[in-house]
């Protein structure tokens, strides 16, 4: 997704990480989130989203989303991720949404997608439901696409063909679930845009996230392809 910042970048960042697309406000100020991990590894999160970032997408429109397998947006930026899928489904190109805590009603963004993967308060902030699986079935009501649930070390629920599904969460010792929830999504989109099915693409994603948390850091923590897959080996 298209980040808003207040700094120039080179086209690519030492990561990795294209920016060609990213925007930048004269006098604005990057979102800032200061970030607190306990013994056990949980950690909470206090984010300053700044104010002087437009919410205006209009410039999404110049960018050609044909280009891409899969397009991930997280509800942060509203307008910004509904314009994105419109113009992704547009192409035909695969949406996934990240449903986590928000003020605003998300329906539509749900409705927009071909994949919406939810955090737990996510999806009770949706729906009003606390039972996961009820709520579940009721965000299904919101698009004809599929719709997940993560719930940390119990791992994720999903419906497939009308049924509900479960993959249990692997079990390790965890340092810091900085940033689980978005490995989580970003590796089941790379998983689902690869062509996988979605228990494999679950049982990816989730394998991600879980090693991620057996290491410190948020973007240091993160795995990578042959480091996850020799580690499902180990549950097979």
């Amino acid at each position: 997704m298209t980040t808003l910042v207040n700094t120039c970048w080179r086209s690519w960042n030492p990561w990795g990480v294209n920016t060609r697309y990213t925007r930048r406000y004269a006098g604005a100020q990057s979102s800032q989130s200061a970030i607190m991990v306990d013994e056990h590894g949980e950690r909470i999160i206090v984010n300053y989203p700044s104010p002087d970032l437009l919410a205006e997408a209009d410039w999404l429109s110049g960018i050609d989303f044909s280009q891409w397998d899969i397009v991930l947006a997280d509800v942060r930026w509203h307008e910004g991720a509904k314009l994105a899928f419109t113009l992704a489904r547009q192409a035909g190109v695969k949406t996934l949404l990240d449903g986590d805590v928000t003020p605003q009603d998300i329906s539509e963004l749900v409705a927009l997608s071909d994949h919406a993967a939810f955090s737990a308060p996510g999806l009770a902030r949706l729906t009003g439901i606390s039972d996961a699986a009820s709520a579940l079935k009721q965000s299904q009501m919101l698009t004809n696409g599929h719709v997940y649930v993560t719930q940390g070390s119990e791992g994720c629920y999903w419906i497939e063909n009308g049924m509900l599904q479960h993959l249990a969460g692997f079990a390790v010792d965890v340092v810091d679930t900085t940033g689980a929830g978005d490995v989580f999504h970003g590796a089941l989109a790379f998983s689902l845009a690869s062509g996988n099915e979605l228990k494999d693409a679950v049982r990816f994603a989730s394998g991600v996230a879980a090693l991620k948390c057996t290491r410190p850091g948020g973007r240091a923590g993160i795995p990578d392809c042959d480091q996850t897959r020799s580690f499902l080996s180990l549950f097979v």
